[in-house]
């Protein structure tokens, strides 16, 4: 009797050598399939585990495997173009390229979104790395990143979204120096959102930093008066 233990830190990524329908690493599966039939075969008693373990537990063994690993040269079964890394790459920047296609037109991001930059102030585009750009900043805080959410795609519960939907009525904005309370006008120019003030608040760090010191700019409360 023999038993095969695969300790994996992506288990949703092992289940995909059992899905049978059509998929890019198709090739792959059927192939490893072949291999685990034979291994059943040949004793019935035969078995596989698979172990999650999440690196983030940091098992005392993932040292050792990463460095057995990386030194192993393992011969490809495939070609290089449809082995099951490549594909995954491949798949990933196409998603990728579709939305930095959707993200420069307006119709696909959105006319009112709020094109943010970097600290090299260059406009920031989509990115799965670590979560994406966006949600390095502020994705710690569920409250914080809707706030940042309303703010971006201009769906704040502000005069000039709701004038959208009530033209008549009126949306001035409390500081009596802007006829509509507008997002441009929150971030830049309104003077009872002062208790933070960067010239750069089109930076995605320092509009960050405003949505902190403001908690109530995208929302119907208004802070106090300052004098």
């Amino acid at each position: 009797m023999s038993k095969i233990i695969i300790v994996t830190d992506s288990i949703h990524a092992a289940k995909k050598i059992f899905n049978s329908k059509s998929h890019p690493y198709q090739s792959h599966t059927m192939a490893i399939l072949s291999e685990l039939r034979c291994f059943f075969k040949t004793n019935q008693e035969n078995s596989i585990e698979f172990w999650e373990c999440p690196s983030h537990l940091k098992w005392r063994f993932h040292n050792d495997v990463n460095k057995d690993s990386k030194s192993f040269n393992l011969t490809p079964s495939f070609p290089y173009k449809i082995s099951w890394d490549y594909c995954k790459k491949t798949d990933s920047n196409d998603i990728i390229n579709q939305w930095k296609m959707m993200f420069q037109a307006s119709d696909g991001k959105g006319k009112h979104f709020l094109d943010l930059v970097d600290d090299n102030l260059n406009i920031i585009k989509p990115a799965y790395t670590k979560g994406g750009p966006w949600l390095q900043v502020f994705g710690h805080s569920n409250l914080l990143y809707a706030r940042a959410t309303r703010a971006i795609t201009n769906h704040a519960p502000i005069g000039e979204y709701q004038l959208r939907f009530f033209p008549n009525e009126d949306f001035k904005c409390p500081c009596n120096d802007y006829s509509i309370k507008s997002r441009r006008h929150i971030l830049h120019e309104c003077r009872r959102f002062n208790g933070y003030w960067n010239p750069r608040r089109d930076s995605l760090n320092h509009f960050t930093m405003f949505l902190i010191t403001n908690p109530n700019c995208c929302s119907n409360h208004s802070p106090e008066r300052h004098s």
